[in-house]
């Protein structure tokens, strides 16, 4: 099972890198198997684990479980603790971030506007389209025709966008303010 492992994460980095899954002999190459038989029998075993699936012309593809990603224990953001290597559960980022496929868009953000609830100019917020959102939510709106990133707020009868950088103001839309989306989370990479 651990080959296993090691060989599915070498076809993980194949399908990160070019978009398919290789073939039976460039999988060869890549794993270091002599010949075709143990390539057949580890697609066996990882269409069995619900790693791999074949489409209706009997070719492979990756399944959902194909992008899961392990959760270790958790780390502390203080005081180091002892090292505990345990893997609890796996994640699928797209399972946990998309409720909706149909209604999300990533959009990148620009400015700093949100930098004290700390989104920063860059990330990619992951928005739901046509979601209900309440005071307190962190929204993507359209005000006098632009887009932007703030909280929904309330202000006496009216809503307000409130920016999470006190450098910004409130905007209190003088013409029609419109939700975009709902914010559900969020991405950045450091490097």
């Amino acid at each position: 099972m651990g080959n296993d492992q090691n060989y599915l994460a070498k076809l993980q980095d194949y399908y990160a890198d070019h978009g398919v899954l290789p073939s039976y002999a460039t999988m060869m190459a890549l794993l270091g198997l002599r010949s075709k038989s143990p390539i057949a029998a580890l697609v066996a075993r990882l269409k069995l684990q619900g790693y791999l699936e074949s489409t209706p012309e009997k070719r492979l593809k990756p399944s959902p479980r194909f992008f899961e990603r392990a959760i270790y224990d958790s780390v502390r953001a203080g005081m180091p603790t002892p090292a505990n290597d345990d893997q609890h559960d796996t994640l699928t980022i797209d399972r946990y971030l998309v409720n909706r496929p149909s209604q999300t868009v990533l959009i990148t953000v620009k400015g700093d506007s949100m930098i004290d609830a700390g989104i920063h100019d860059g990330d990619v917020v992951v928005v739901e389209k046509n979601a209900n959102a309440g005071a307190g939510d962190m929204v993507v709106a359209i005000v006098d025709n632009e887009f932007t990133l703030k909280h929904l707020d309330r202000e006496k009868n009216a809503w307000i966008l409130r920016p999470a950088n006190p450098a910004y103001p409130v905007i209190r839309p003088k013409g029609q303010l419109e939700l975009f989306g709902l914010v559900v989370g969020m991405c950045r990479k450091y490097r």
